[in-house]
Protein backbone atom coordinates (compact mmCIF):
# COMPACT_ATOMS: atom_id res chain seq x y z
CA UNK A 1 0.00 0.00 0.00
CA UNK A 2 1.49 3.53 -1.56
CA UNK A 3 0.39 5.49 1.89
CA UNK A 4 2.40 2.88 4.26
CA UNK A 5 5.41 2.95 2.10
CA UNK A 6 6.59 6.57 1.98
CA UNK A 7 9.08 7.99 3.89
CA UNK A 8 8.94 7.56 7.36
CA UNK A 9 10.12 11.38 7.98
CA UNK A 10 6.71 12.22 5.79
CA UNK A 11 4.25 13.24 9.01
CA UNK A 12 1.46 12.22 6.76
CA UNK A 13 2.90 8.06 6.42
CA UNK A 14 3.65 8.55 9.79
CA UNK A 15 -0.26 9.18 10.31
CA UNK A 16 -1.08 6.54 8.20
CA UNK A 17 1.18 3.93 9.99
CA UNK A 18 -0.54 5.11 13.32
CA UNK A 19 -4.04 4.58 11.84
CA UNK A 20 -3.43 1.64 10.61
CA UNK A 21 -2.01 -0.01 13.63
CA UNK A 22 -4.81 1.20 15.68
CA UNK A 23 -7.65 -0.12 13.68
CA UNK A 24 -5.56 -4.00 13.73
CA UNK A 25 -5.07 -3.38 17.80
CA UNK A 26 -8.63 -2.75 18.33
CA UNK A 27 -10.03 -6.20 15.40
CA UNK A 28 -6.93 -8.54 16.87
CA UNK A 29 -8.05 -7.19 20.98
CA UNK A 30 -12.07 -7.96 19.93
CA UNK A 31 -11.36 -11.00 17.83
CA UNK A 32 -9.40 -12.54 20.93
CA UNK A 33 -12.27 -11.99 23.35
CA UNK A 34 -15.01 -13.32 20.88
CA UNK A 35 -13.05 -16.43 21.17
CA UNK A 36 -12.75 -16.55 24.46
CA UNK A 37 -15.75 -15.78 25.80
CA UNK A 38 -18.03 -17.57 22.87
CA UNK A 39 -15.94 -20.05 21.94
CA UNK A 40 -13.16 -21.47 24.64
CA UNK A 41 -15.55 -20.70 28.20
CA UNK A 42 -18.35 -22.66 26.75
CA UNK A 43 -16.08 -25.84 25.95
CA UNK A 44 -15.02 -25.62 29.27
CA UNK A 45 -18.65 -25.87 30.88
CA UNK A 46 -19.21 -22.03 31.84
CA UNK A 47 -21.48 -21.07 29.11
CA UNK A 48 -23.63 -19.35 31.65
CA UNK A 49 -20.70 -17.24 32.57
CA UNK A 50 -20.64 -16.46 29.31
CA UNK A 51 -24.19 -15.79 28.71
CA UNK A 52 -24.49 -13.82 31.83
CA UNK A 53 -22.46 -11.25 30.99
CA UNK A 54 -22.97 -10.84 27.46
CA UNK A 55 -24.89 -7.93 27.32
CA UNK A 56 -22.44 -5.94 29.13
CA UNK A 57 -19.75 -6.86 26.95
CA UNK A 58 -21.96 -5.98 23.64
CA UNK A 59 -22.25 -2.28 25.62
CA UNK A 60 -18.63 -2.10 26.17
CA UNK A 61 -17.72 -3.34 22.56
CA UNK A 62 -19.93 -0.47 20.73
CA UNK A 63 -18.64 2.34 22.83
CA UNK A 64 -15.29 1.00 22.03
CA UNK A 65 -16.17 1.46 18.39
CA UNK A 66 -18.14 4.03 18.74
CA UNK A 67 -15.68 6.29 19.72
CA UNK A 68 -12.84 4.74 17.30
CA UNK A 69 -15.30 5.30 14.35
CA UNK A 70 -15.84 9.16 15.44
CA UNK A 71 -12.53 9.67 15.76
CA UNK A 72 -11.14 8.15 12.91
CA UNK A 73 -13.72 8.81 10.58
CA UNK A 74 -13.41 6.91 6.79
CA UNK A 75 -14.50 3.73 6.29
CA UNK A 76 -14.86 2.94 9.78
CA UNK A 77 -18.18 5.68 9.92
CA UNK A 78 -19.22 3.13 6.88
CA UNK A 79 -18.63 -0.14 9.48
CA UNK A 80 -20.43 1.24 12.39
CA UNK A 81 -23.56 2.53 9.77
CA UNK A 82 -23.76 -0.81 8.79
CA UNK A 83 -23.83 -2.59 12.19
CA UNK A 84 -26.23 0.19 13.82
CA UNK A 85 -28.98 -0.32 11.46
CA UNK A 86 -28.71 -4.18 11.93
CA UNK A 87 -32.03 -3.76 14.15
CA UNK A 88 -33.62 -7.20 13.09
CA UNK A 89 -30.14 -9.05 13.69
CA UNK A 90 -27.70 -7.27 16.23
CA UNK A 91 -29.12 -7.08 20.49
CA UNK A 92 -29.98 -2.94 20.81
CA UNK A 93 -27.20 -2.90 22.88
CA UNK A 94 -24.87 -2.49 19.54
CA UNK A 95 -27.24 -0.71 17.56
CA UNK A 96 -28.91 1.57 20.17
CA UNK A 97 -24.95 2.98 20.68
CA UNK A 98 -23.88 2.99 17.44
CA UNK A 99 -26.81 5.09 16.43
CA UNK A 100 -25.49 8.10 16.70
CA UNK A 101 -22.49 7.58 13.97
CA UNK A 102 -25.18 8.34 11.22
CA UNK A 103 -25.25 12.12 12.54
CA UNK A 104 -22.54 12.88 14.66
CA UNK A 105 -18.98 12.98 12.11
CA UNK A 106 -17.45 16.16 12.76
CA UNK A 107 -17.34 18.45 9.91
CA UNK A 108 -14.38 19.66 8.03
CA UNK A 109 -13.50 23.48 8.80
CA UNK A 110 -14.87 25.57 5.27
CA UNK A 111 -11.14 27.01 4.52
CA UNK A 112 -9.97 23.55 3.53
CA UNK A 113 -13.35 22.45 2.12
CA UNK A 114 -12.66 26.34 -0.33
CA UNK A 115 -9.36 25.00 -1.05
CA UNK A 116 -9.95 21.75 -2.12
CA UNK A 117 -13.01 23.00 -4.47
CA UNK A 118 -11.24 25.66 -5.94
CA UNK A 119 -8.36 23.48 -7.33
CA UNK A 120 -10.92 20.97 -8.51
CA UNK A 121 -13.31 23.72 -10.25
CA UNK A 122 -10.30 25.78 -11.01
CA UNK A 123 -11.80 29.27 -9.81
CA UNK A 124 -12.22 31.29 -6.66
CA UNK A 125 -15.96 30.03 -5.35
CA UNK A 126 -17.45 33.56 -5.69
CA UNK A 127 -17.02 32.89 -9.28
CA UNK A 128 -18.43 30.13 -9.60
CA UNK A 129 -21.67 30.36 -7.35
CA UNK A 130 -23.85 33.38 -6.41
CA UNK A 131 -23.49 32.21 -2.73
CA UNK A 132 -22.10 29.16 -0.91
CA UNK A 133 -23.00 28.56 3.02
CA UNK A 134 -20.01 27.81 5.13
CA UNK A 135 -21.79 25.57 7.88
CA UNK A 136 -22.39 22.22 6.55
CA UNK A 137 -26.08 20.82 6.12
CA UNK A 138 -24.50 17.10 6.64
CA UNK A 139 -21.09 16.25 7.03
CA UNK A 140 -20.50 12.48 6.11
CA UNK A 141 -17.58 10.16 6.32
CA UNK A 142 -15.91 10.58 2.96
CA UNK A 143 -17.49 14.35 2.37
CA UNK A 144 -19.84 17.15 3.46
CA UNK A 145 -22.36 18.89 1.64
CA UNK A 146 -23.18 22.57 1.89
CA UNK A 147 -26.00 24.92 0.27
CA UNK A 148 -25.37 26.99 -2.42
CA UNK A 149 -26.83 29.46 -4.93
CA UNK A 150 -25.93 29.35 -8.90
CA UNK A 151 -25.17 32.32 -10.85
CA UNK A 152 -27.72 33.32 -12.68
CA UNK A 153 -26.62 32.03 -16.48
CA UNK A 154 -26.04 28.29 -14.70
CA UNK A 155 -29.53 28.93 -12.98
CA UNK A 156 -31.19 29.89 -16.12
CA UNK A 157 -29.54 26.56 -18.11
CA UNK A 158 -30.43 24.16 -15.49
CA UNK A 159 -33.52 25.21 -13.98
CA UNK A 160 -31.97 25.01 -10.92
CA UNK A 161 -31.62 28.01 -8.28
CA UNK A 162 -30.97 26.13 -4.90
CA UNK A 163 -28.29 23.32 -5.01
CA UNK A 164 -26.66 21.38 -2.64
CA UNK A 165 -23.03 21.76 -3.27
CA UNK A 166 -20.54 18.16 -1.81
CA UNK A 167 -17.32 17.92 -1.60
CA UNK A 168 -14.49 14.90 -0.08
CA UNK A 169 -12.64 15.44 2.50
CA UNK A 170 -9.24 16.34 2.05
CA UNK A 171 -7.01 13.53 2.44
CA UNK A 172 -9.82 11.01 1.99
CA UNK A 173 -7.79 8.78 -0.71
CA UNK A 174 -5.13 8.19 2.02
CA UNK A 175 -7.47 7.78 4.59
CA UNK A 176 -9.66 4.75 1.92
CA UNK A 177 -6.57 3.48 1.30
CA UNK A 178 -4.98 2.50 5.33
CA UNK A 179 -8.29 1.74 5.72
CA UNK A 180 -8.82 -1.07 2.97
CA UNK A 181 -5.15 -2.13 3.82
CA UNK A 182 -6.60 -2.62 7.59
CA UNK A 183 -9.32 -4.58 6.19
CA UNK A 184 -7.47 -6.69 3.94
CA UNK A 185 -5.12 -7.68 7.36
CA UNK A 186 -8.67 -8.36 8.77
CA UNK A 187 -9.68 -10.45 6.17
CA UNK A 188 -6.39 -12.87 6.14
CA UNK A 189 -6.90 -13.26 9.80
CA UNK A 190 -10.75 -14.50 10.01
CA UNK A 191 -9.47 -16.54 6.66
CA UNK A 192 -7.44 -18.51 8.65
CA UNK A 193 -10.60 -19.41 10.95
CA UNK A 194 -12.23 -22.27 9.78
CA UNK A 195 -15.79 -21.82 10.50
CA UNK A 196 -15.22 -18.34 8.85
CA UNK A 197 -13.31 -19.57 5.96
CA UNK A 198 -16.13 -22.65 5.20
CA UNK A 199 -18.52 -19.94 4.61
CA UNK A 200 -17.63 -16.78 2.75
CA UNK A 201 -14.19 -16.29 0.47
CA UNK A 202 -13.44 -13.33 3.16
CA UNK A 203 -10.57 -11.95 0.76
CA UNK A 204 -12.77 -12.03 -2.00
CA UNK A 205 -15.49 -9.95 -0.25
CA UNK A 206 -12.82 -7.64 0.71
CA UNK A 207 -11.47 -7.26 -2.56
CA UNK A 208 -15.41 -6.04 -3.75
CA UNK A 209 -15.23 -3.60 -0.67
CA UNK A 210 -12.68 -2.28 -1.78
CA UNK A 211 -13.89 -1.83 -5.31
CA UNK A 212 -17.29 -0.03 -3.92
CA UNK A 213 -15.13 2.20 -1.79
CA UNK A 214 -13.09 3.25 -4.13
CA UNK A 215 -16.54 3.68 -6.94
CA UNK A 216 -17.96 5.89 -3.71
CA UNK A 217 -15.16 8.58 -3.71
CA UNK A 218 -15.39 9.43 -7.06
CA UNK A 219 -18.10 11.90 -7.43
CA UNK A 220 -18.29 11.90 -11.64
CA UNK A 221 -19.41 7.69 -10.92
CA UNK A 222 -22.11 9.19 -8.07
CA UNK A 223 -23.49 11.50 -11.15
CA UNK A 224 -23.75 9.60 -13.53
CA UNK A 225 -25.15 6.32 -10.98
CA UNK A 226 -27.88 9.12 -10.20
CA UNK A 227 -29.62 9.78 -13.47
CA UNK A 228 -28.87 6.03 -14.20
CA UNK A 229 -31.16 5.63 -11.06
CA UNK A 230 -33.42 8.54 -11.95
CA UNK A 231 -34.18 6.88 -15.56
CA UNK A 232 -35.24 3.68 -13.91
CA UNK A 233 -37.87 5.29 -12.03
CA UNK A 234 -38.70 8.72 -14.01
CA UNK A 235 -42.44 6.44 -14.33
CA UNK A 236 -42.83 5.90 -10.41
CA UNK A 237 -45.15 8.42 -8.60
CA UNK A 238 -43.09 7.16 -5.78
CA UNK A 239 -39.87 8.07 -5.84
CA UNK A 240 -37.61 11.43 -6.46
CA UNK A 241 -34.54 12.14 -7.35
CA UNK A 242 -32.01 15.21 -7.34
CA UNK A 243 -31.02 16.87 -10.93
CA UNK A 244 -26.89 16.70 -11.37
CA UNK A 245 -25.51 20.35 -12.13
CA UNK A 246 -22.89 18.49 -14.52
CA UNK A 247 -21.29 22.36 -15.23
CA UNK A 248 -20.11 22.23 -11.29
CA UNK A 249 -19.18 18.65 -10.99
CA UNK A 250 -15.68 16.63 -10.85
CA UNK A 251 -14.16 13.68 -9.44
CA UNK A 252 -13.98 15.54 -6.12
CA UNK A 253 -16.88 18.11 -6.25
CA UNK A 254 -20.58 17.16 -6.84
CA UNK A 255 -23.35 19.94 -7.33
CA UNK A 256 -26.92 18.85 -7.17
CA UNK A 257 -30.57 19.83 -7.02
CA UNK A 258 -31.70 20.65 -3.18
CA UNK A 259 -34.02 18.22 -2.35
CA UNK A 260 -33.16 18.94 1.48
CA UNK A 261 -37.05 17.43 3.26
CA UNK A 262 -37.75 15.27 5.83
CA UNK A 263 -35.32 12.90 7.40
CA UNK A 264 -37.28 9.07 6.75
CA UNK A 265 -36.33 8.35 10.41
CA UNK A 266 -37.82 11.27 11.99
CA UNK A 267 -40.96 10.48 13.25
CA UNK A 268 -42.23 14.00 14.76
CA UNK A 269 -41.53 16.15 11.90
CA UNK A 270 -43.32 13.19 9.82
CA UNK A 271 -46.43 13.52 11.83
CA UNK A 272 -45.98 17.19 12.37
CA UNK A 273 -46.41 17.44 8.14
CA UNK A 274 -49.30 14.79 8.25
CA UNK A 275 -47.81 11.88 7.31
CA UNK A 276 -48.14 8.83 9.45
CA UNK A 277 -44.43 6.69 9.80
CA UNK A 278 -46.04 3.73 9.73
CA UNK A 279 -47.68 4.42 6.37
CA UNK A 280 -44.06 5.15 5.04
CA UNK A 281 -42.56 2.02 6.03
CA UNK A 282 -44.12 -0.86 3.39
CA UNK A 283 -43.86 2.10 0.59
CA UNK A 284 -39.89 2.15 1.46
CA UNK A 285 -39.62 -1.48 1.32
CA UNK A 286 -41.18 -2.15 -1.99
CA UNK A 287 -39.41 0.83 -3.34
CA UNK A 288 -36.25 -1.42 -2.44
CA UNK A 289 -37.85 -4.78 -3.32
CA UNK A 290 -38.20 -2.98 -7.05
CA UNK A 291 -35.20 -2.11 -7.05
CA UNK A 292 -33.53 -5.43 -5.95
CA UNK A 293 -35.97 -8.06 -7.91
CA UNK A 294 -37.20 -6.02 -10.91
CA UNK A 295 -34.52 -3.73 -11.65
CA UNK A 296 -31.35 -4.95 -10.78
CA UNK A 297 -29.70 -1.53 -9.94
CA UNK A 298 -30.10 -0.59 -6.31
CA UNK A 299 -29.16 1.77 -3.69
CA UNK A 300 -26.81 -0.36 -1.09
CA UNK A 301 -26.36 2.37 1.02
CA UNK A 302 -30.14 3.79 1.79
CA UNK A 303 -29.41 4.69 5.86
CA UNK A 304 -31.57 7.11 7.04
CA UNK A 305 -29.24 9.87 6.15
CA UNK A 306 -29.50 8.92 2.83
CA UNK A 307 -33.84 9.26 2.21
CA UNK A 308 -35.76 11.78 2.60
CA UNK A 309 -39.39 11.85 2.88
CA UNK A 310 -41.03 15.11 0.76
CA UNK A 311 -44.06 16.35 1.36
CA UNK A 312 -45.97 16.75 -2.38
CA UNK A 313 -49.43 18.93 -2.42
CA UNK A 314 -50.44 18.03 -6.11
CA UNK A 315 -50.88 14.13 -5.09
CA UNK A 316 -54.24 13.20 -4.07
CA UNK A 317 -53.34 9.25 -3.52
CA UNK A 318 -50.60 9.59 -1.60
CA UNK A 319 -49.43 13.12 -0.68
CA UNK A 320 -45.38 12.77 -0.21
CA UNK A 321 -42.27 10.88 -2.07
CA UNK A 322 -39.63 8.83 -0.94
CA UNK A 323 -36.20 11.36 -2.33
CA UNK A 324 -33.32 9.23 -2.57
CA UNK A 325 -29.56 10.65 -2.22
CA UNK A 326 -26.43 9.79 -2.38
CA UNK A 327 -25.80 7.46 -4.73
CA UNK A 328 -21.67 6.65 -4.21
CA UNK A 329 -22.52 3.02 -2.96
CA UNK A 330 -24.81 1.11 -5.60
CA UNK A 331 -24.83 -2.66 -6.67
CA UNK A 332 -26.05 -4.43 -9.41
CA UNK A 333 -27.91 -7.92 -9.39
CA UNK A 334 -26.85 -10.16 -12.58
CA UNK A 335 -30.06 -11.47 -14.40
CA UNK A 336 -29.19 -14.99 -13.02
CA UNK A 337 -28.93 -14.23 -8.91
CA UNK A 338 -32.20 -11.97 -9.95
CA UNK A 339 -33.76 -14.45 -11.14
CA UNK A 340 -33.03 -16.94 -7.92
CA UNK A 341 -33.49 -13.72 -5.60
CA UNK A 342 -37.13 -13.50 -7.15
CA UNK A 343 -38.09 -17.67 -6.67
CA UNK A 344 -36.49 -16.81 -2.96
CA UNK A 345 -38.39 -14.00 -2.46
CA UNK A 346 -42.40 -15.95 -4.09
CA UNK A 347 -40.95 -19.35 -1.34
CA UNK A 348 -40.42 -17.01 2.02
CA UNK A 349 -44.33 -15.68 1.18
CA UNK A 350 -45.47 -18.87 0.20
CA UNK A 351 -43.56 -20.30 3.44
CA UNK A 352 -42.49 -23.32 1.07
CA UNK A 353 -39.46 -24.32 2.78
CA UNK A 354 -38.30 -26.60 0.03
CA UNK A 355 -38.67 -24.22 -2.73
CA UNK A 356 -36.80 -21.78 -0.54
CA UNK A 357 -34.01 -24.44 -0.29
CA UNK A 358 -33.82 -24.28 -4.20
CA UNK A 359 -33.52 -20.80 -4.71
CA UNK A 360 -31.39 -20.70 -2.04
CA UNK A 361 -28.85 -22.99 -4.05
CA UNK A 362 -30.08 -21.04 -7.73
CA UNK A 363 -28.72 -18.09 -6.11
CA UNK A 364 -25.47 -19.78 -5.12
CA UNK A 365 -25.42 -19.34 -1.42
CA UNK A 366 -25.89 -23.25 -1.10
CA UNK A 367 -23.10 -25.29 -2.71
CA UNK A 368 -24.44 -28.11 -5.20
CA UNK A 369 -22.79 -30.86 -2.94
CA UNK A 370 -25.35 -30.05 -0.07
CA UNK A 371 -27.62 -32.34 1.06
CA UNK A 372 -30.44 -30.25 1.45
CA UNK A 373 -33.40 -33.17 3.00
CA UNK A 374 -32.83 -32.05 6.67
CA UNK A 375 -32.51 -28.25 5.65
CA UNK A 376 -35.93 -28.42 3.87
CA UNK A 377 -37.53 -30.16 6.93
CA UNK A 378 -35.78 -26.98 9.27
CA UNK A 379 -36.83 -24.38 6.75
CA UNK A 380 -40.28 -25.73 6.73
CA UNK A 381 -40.68 -26.31 10.98
CA UNK A 382 -39.31 -22.61 10.72
CA UNK A 383 -42.13 -21.43 8.55
CA UNK A 384 -44.83 -23.41 10.43
CA UNK A 385 -43.49 -22.08 14.10
CA UNK A 386 -42.34 -18.43 12.76
CA UNK A 387 -43.59 -17.50 9.34
CA UNK A 388 -45.08 -14.75 9.16
CA UNK A 389 -44.37 -13.15 12.32
CA UNK A 390 -42.79 -8.99 12.09
CA UNK A 391 -39.76 -8.09 14.01
CA UNK A 392 -41.77 -7.13 17.29
CA UNK A 393 -43.73 -10.34 17.65
CA UNK A 394 -40.54 -12.10 17.30
CA UNK A 395 -39.29 -10.61 20.15
CA UNK A 396 -42.19 -11.28 22.37
CA UNK A 397 -41.32 -15.26 21.73
CA UNK A 398 -39.71 -17.13 24.37
CA UNK A 399 -36.03 -17.52 23.91
CA UNK A 400 -36.22 -21.10 24.34
CA UNK A 401 -38.40 -21.63 21.13
CA UNK A 402 -35.18 -20.48 19.17
CA UNK A 403 -32.72 -22.61 21.38
CA UNK A 404 -34.51 -25.50 20.74
CA UNK A 405 -34.73 -24.92 17.14
CA UNK A 406 -30.89 -24.07 17.12
CA UNK A 407 -30.30 -27.36 19.35
CA UNK A 408 -32.29 -29.44 16.72
CA UNK A 409 -31.09 -28.09 12.91
CA UNK A 410 -28.18 -26.17 14.21
CA UNK A 411 -25.62 -28.77 13.90
CA UNK A 412 -27.38 -29.62 10.14
CA UNK A 413 -27.30 -26.01 9.16
CA UNK A 414 -23.48 -25.71 10.11
CA UNK A 415 -22.25 -28.52 8.57
CA UNK A 416 -23.80 -27.24 5.31
CA UNK A 417 -21.36 -26.09 2.45
CA UNK A 418 -22.68 -22.62 2.17
CA UNK A 419 -20.72 -19.87 0.59
CA UNK A 420 -21.26 -16.38 0.27
CA UNK A 421 -21.03 -14.97 -3.07
CA UNK A 422 -18.99 -11.70 -4.23
CA UNK A 423 -22.10 -10.07 -5.42
CA UNK A 424 -24.13 -10.54 -2.10
CA UNK A 425 -22.31 -8.15 0.16
CA UNK A 426 -24.20 -5.17 -1.00
CA UNK A 427 -27.13 -7.32 -1.42
CA UNK A 428 -26.84 -7.85 2.33
CA UNK A 429 -26.20 -4.59 3.01
CA UNK A 430 -29.46 -3.24 1.08
CA UNK A 431 -32.11 -5.28 3.03
CA UNK A 432 -30.18 -5.33 6.03
CA UNK A 433 -31.04 -1.03 6.22
CA UNK A 434 -34.30 -1.55 4.61
CA UNK A 435 -35.00 -3.88 7.56
CA UNK A 436 -33.54 -1.49 10.20
CA UNK A 437 -35.35 1.76 8.99
CA UNK A 438 -38.88 0.01 8.51
CA UNK A 439 -38.49 -1.12 12.05
CA UNK A 440 -37.67 2.22 12.99
CA UNK A 441 -40.91 3.89 11.34
CA UNK A 442 -42.99 1.31 12.72
CA UNK A 443 -41.86 -1.13 15.44
CA UNK A 444 -44.39 -3.52 14.95
CA UNK A 445 -43.77 -3.56 11.30
CA UNK A 446 -44.23 -7.04 9.47
CA UNK A 447 -41.85 -7.67 6.52
CA UNK A 448 -44.32 -10.20 5.27
CA UNK A 449 -47.11 -7.79 4.78
CA UNK A 450 -44.57 -6.42 2.07
CA UNK A 451 -43.16 -9.06 1.04
CA UNK A 452 -46.58 -11.16 0.67
CA UNK A 453 -48.34 -9.04 -2.26
CA UNK A 454 -44.94 -8.13 -3.65
CA UNK A 455 -44.40 -11.71 -4.11
CA UNK A 456 -47.82 -12.69 -5.35
CA UNK A 457 -47.26 -9.57 -8.19
CA UNK A 458 -43.92 -11.57 -9.03
CA UNK A 459 -45.78 -14.88 -9.11
CA UNK A 460 -48.20 -13.08 -11.97
CA UNK A 461 -45.45 -11.51 -13.63
CA UNK A 462 -43.79 -14.88 -14.01
CA UNK A 463 -46.80 -17.18 -15.20
CA UNK A 464 -46.14 -16.16 -19.17
CA UNK A 465 -42.51 -17.31 -18.66
CA UNK A 466 -43.43 -20.20 -16.51
CA UNK A 467 -45.96 -21.75 -19.00
CA UNK A 468 -42.60 -20.88 -21.74
CA UNK A 469 -40.71 -22.99 -19.28
CA UNK A 470 -42.94 -25.83 -18.99
CA UNK A 471 -43.07 -26.22 -22.67
CA UNK A 472 -39.72 -25.84 -23.62
CA UNK A 473 -39.12 -28.76 -21.06
CA UNK A 474 -41.96 -30.47 -22.58
CA UNK A 475 -40.38 -30.36 -25.98
CA UNK A 476 -37.49 -31.54 -24.79
CA UNK A 477 -39.16 -34.58 -23.14
CA UNK A 478 -40.89 -35.30 -25.79
CA UNK A 479 -37.21 -35.47 -28.01
CA UNK A 480 -35.52 -38.06 -25.95
CA UNK A 481 -38.61 -40.01 -25.79
CA UNK A 482 -38.50 -39.66 -29.43
CA UNK A 483 -34.31 -40.55 -29.50
CA UNK A 484 -34.95 -43.43 -27.04
CA UNK A 485 -36.21 -46.32 -29.31
CA UNK A 486 -33.74 -45.85 -31.36
CA UNK A 487 -30.55 -45.21 -28.96
CA UNK A 488 -32.07 -48.50 -27.48
CA UNK A 489 -32.23 -50.81 -30.48
CA UNK A 490 -28.40 -49.90 -31.06
CA UNK A 491 -27.38 -50.75 -27.88
CA UNK A 492 -29.29 -53.89 -28.10
CA UNK A 493 -27.88 -54.94 -31.71
CA UNK A 494 -24.20 -54.02 -30.17
CA UNK A 495 -25.05 -56.58 -27.33
CA UNK A 496 -26.27 -59.25 -29.33
CA UNK A 497 -23.20 -59.14 -32.08
CA UNK A 498 -20.31 -58.90 -28.86
CA UNK A 499 -19.00 -55.20 -29.89
CA UNK A 500 -20.30 -53.52 -26.70
CA UNK A 501 -17.23 -53.81 -24.76
CA UNK A 502 -17.97 -53.11 -20.61
CA UNK A 503 -14.45 -52.28 -19.15
CA UNK A 504 -15.19 -50.98 -15.56
CA UNK A 505 -17.99 -51.49 -13.02
CA UNK A 506 -19.23 -47.89 -12.73
CA UNK A 507 -20.48 -48.59 -16.99
CA UNK A 508 -21.72 -51.93 -15.56
CA UNK A 509 -24.01 -50.34 -12.50
CA UNK A 510 -25.32 -47.72 -15.43
CA UNK A 511 -26.30 -50.55 -17.82
CA UNK A 512 -28.28 -52.54 -15.16
CA UNK A 513 -29.90 -49.32 -14.22
CA UNK A 514 -30.94 -48.75 -18.01
CA UNK A 515 -32.07 -52.69 -18.35
CA UNK A 516 -34.54 -52.29 -15.58
CA UNK A 517 -35.53 -49.15 -16.60
CA UNK A 518 -36.50 -50.34 -20.03
CA UNK A 519 -37.73 -53.34 -18.70
CA UNK A 520 -40.30 -51.58 -16.37
CA UNK A 521 -40.93 -49.25 -19.40
CA UNK A 522 -42.07 -52.35 -21.46
CA UNK A 523 -43.71 -53.83 -18.40
CA UNK A 524 -45.65 -49.76 -18.21
CA UNK A 525 -47.07 -50.49 -21.83
CA UNK A 526 -48.60 -53.91 -21.33
CA UNK A 527 -50.07 -53.49 -18.15
CA UNK A 528 -52.12 -50.36 -19.09
CA UNK A 529 -53.10 -52.30 -22.46
CA UNK A 530 -54.18 -55.08 -20.63
CA UNK A 531 -55.93 -52.85 -18.06
CA UNK A 532 -57.72 -50.94 -21.39
CA UNK A 533 -58.19 -54.08 -23.32
CA UNK A 534 -59.96 -55.50 -19.90
CA UNK A 535 -62.54 -52.76 -19.15
CA UNK A 536 -63.46 -52.42 -23.11
CA UNK A 537 -64.13 -56.06 -23.12
CA UNK A 538 -65.73 -56.45 -19.15
CA UNK A 539 -68.76 -54.15 -20.86
CA UNK A 540 -69.74 -57.24 -22.97
CA UNK A 541 -68.53 -60.22 -21.28
CA UNK A 542 -67.66 -59.46 -17.47
CA UNK A 543 -65.76 -62.87 -16.93
CA UNK A 544 -63.31 -62.19 -19.84
CA UNK A 545 -63.23 -58.63 -18.67
CA UNK A 546 -61.95 -59.31 -15.32
CA UNK A 547 -59.68 -61.87 -15.92
CA UNK A 548 -57.58 -59.59 -18.42
CA UNK A 549 -57.55 -56.89 -15.89
CA UNK A 550 -56.63 -59.45 -13.49
CA UNK A 551 -53.72 -60.16 -15.76
CA UNK A 552 -52.91 -56.95 -15.99
CA UNK A 553 -51.15 -57.10 -12.71
CA UNK A 554 -48.56 -59.56 -13.76
CA UNK A 555 -46.37 -56.99 -15.95
CA UNK A 556 -46.71 -54.45 -13.55
CA UNK A 557 -45.79 -56.49 -10.51
CA UNK A 558 -42.60 -57.80 -12.89
CA UNK A 559 -41.52 -54.19 -13.54
CA UNK A 560 -41.78 -53.35 -10.15
CA UNK A 561 -39.79 -56.37 -8.71
CA UNK A 562 -36.12 -55.18 -7.99
CA UNK A 563 -34.47 -58.69 -10.16
CA UNK A 564 -31.32 -60.21 -8.61
CA UNK A 565 -29.85 -60.14 -11.95
CA UNK A 566 -30.31 -56.76 -12.84
CA UNK A 567 -29.11 -54.79 -9.64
Amino acid sequence: MTSLRRDRTDPMAGEARARYRRILKFAAWHLLMTWWFELFLPRVGLRKLTERNRPQRMRRFARRFHGLAVELGGLMIKVGQFMSSRLDVLPPEITAELEGLQDEVPPVPFPAIRALAEAELGAPLESVFASIEEVPIAAASLGQAHRAKLLPGIAEDTGLSSVVFKVQRPGIDTIVDVDLAALRRVGGWLSRIRIVSNRADVPALIKEFAHTSLEEIDYLNEAANSERFAADFVDDHRVTVPGVVWERTTRRVLTLEDVTAIKITDAGSLRMAGIDPASVAPVFASVMFDQLFTKGFFHADPHPGNIFVTPDSTSVERPWKLTFIDFGMMGEVPAKTRSGLRKLLIAAASRDGKGLVAAISDVGVLMPSADTAELERAMTQLFSRFGGMGFAELREVDPREFRDFGAEFGTVIRSLPFQLPENFLLIIRAMSLTSGVCSSLDARFNLWDSVEPYAAQLLRDERGNLVSDIAGQAFDAAAVALRLPKRLDGLVTRFEDGTLQVSNRRLERQMSRLIVLVRRAVAAVIFAALLVAGSVVRSDDLVLGNVVMIASALPLLYGLWPGRGTQ
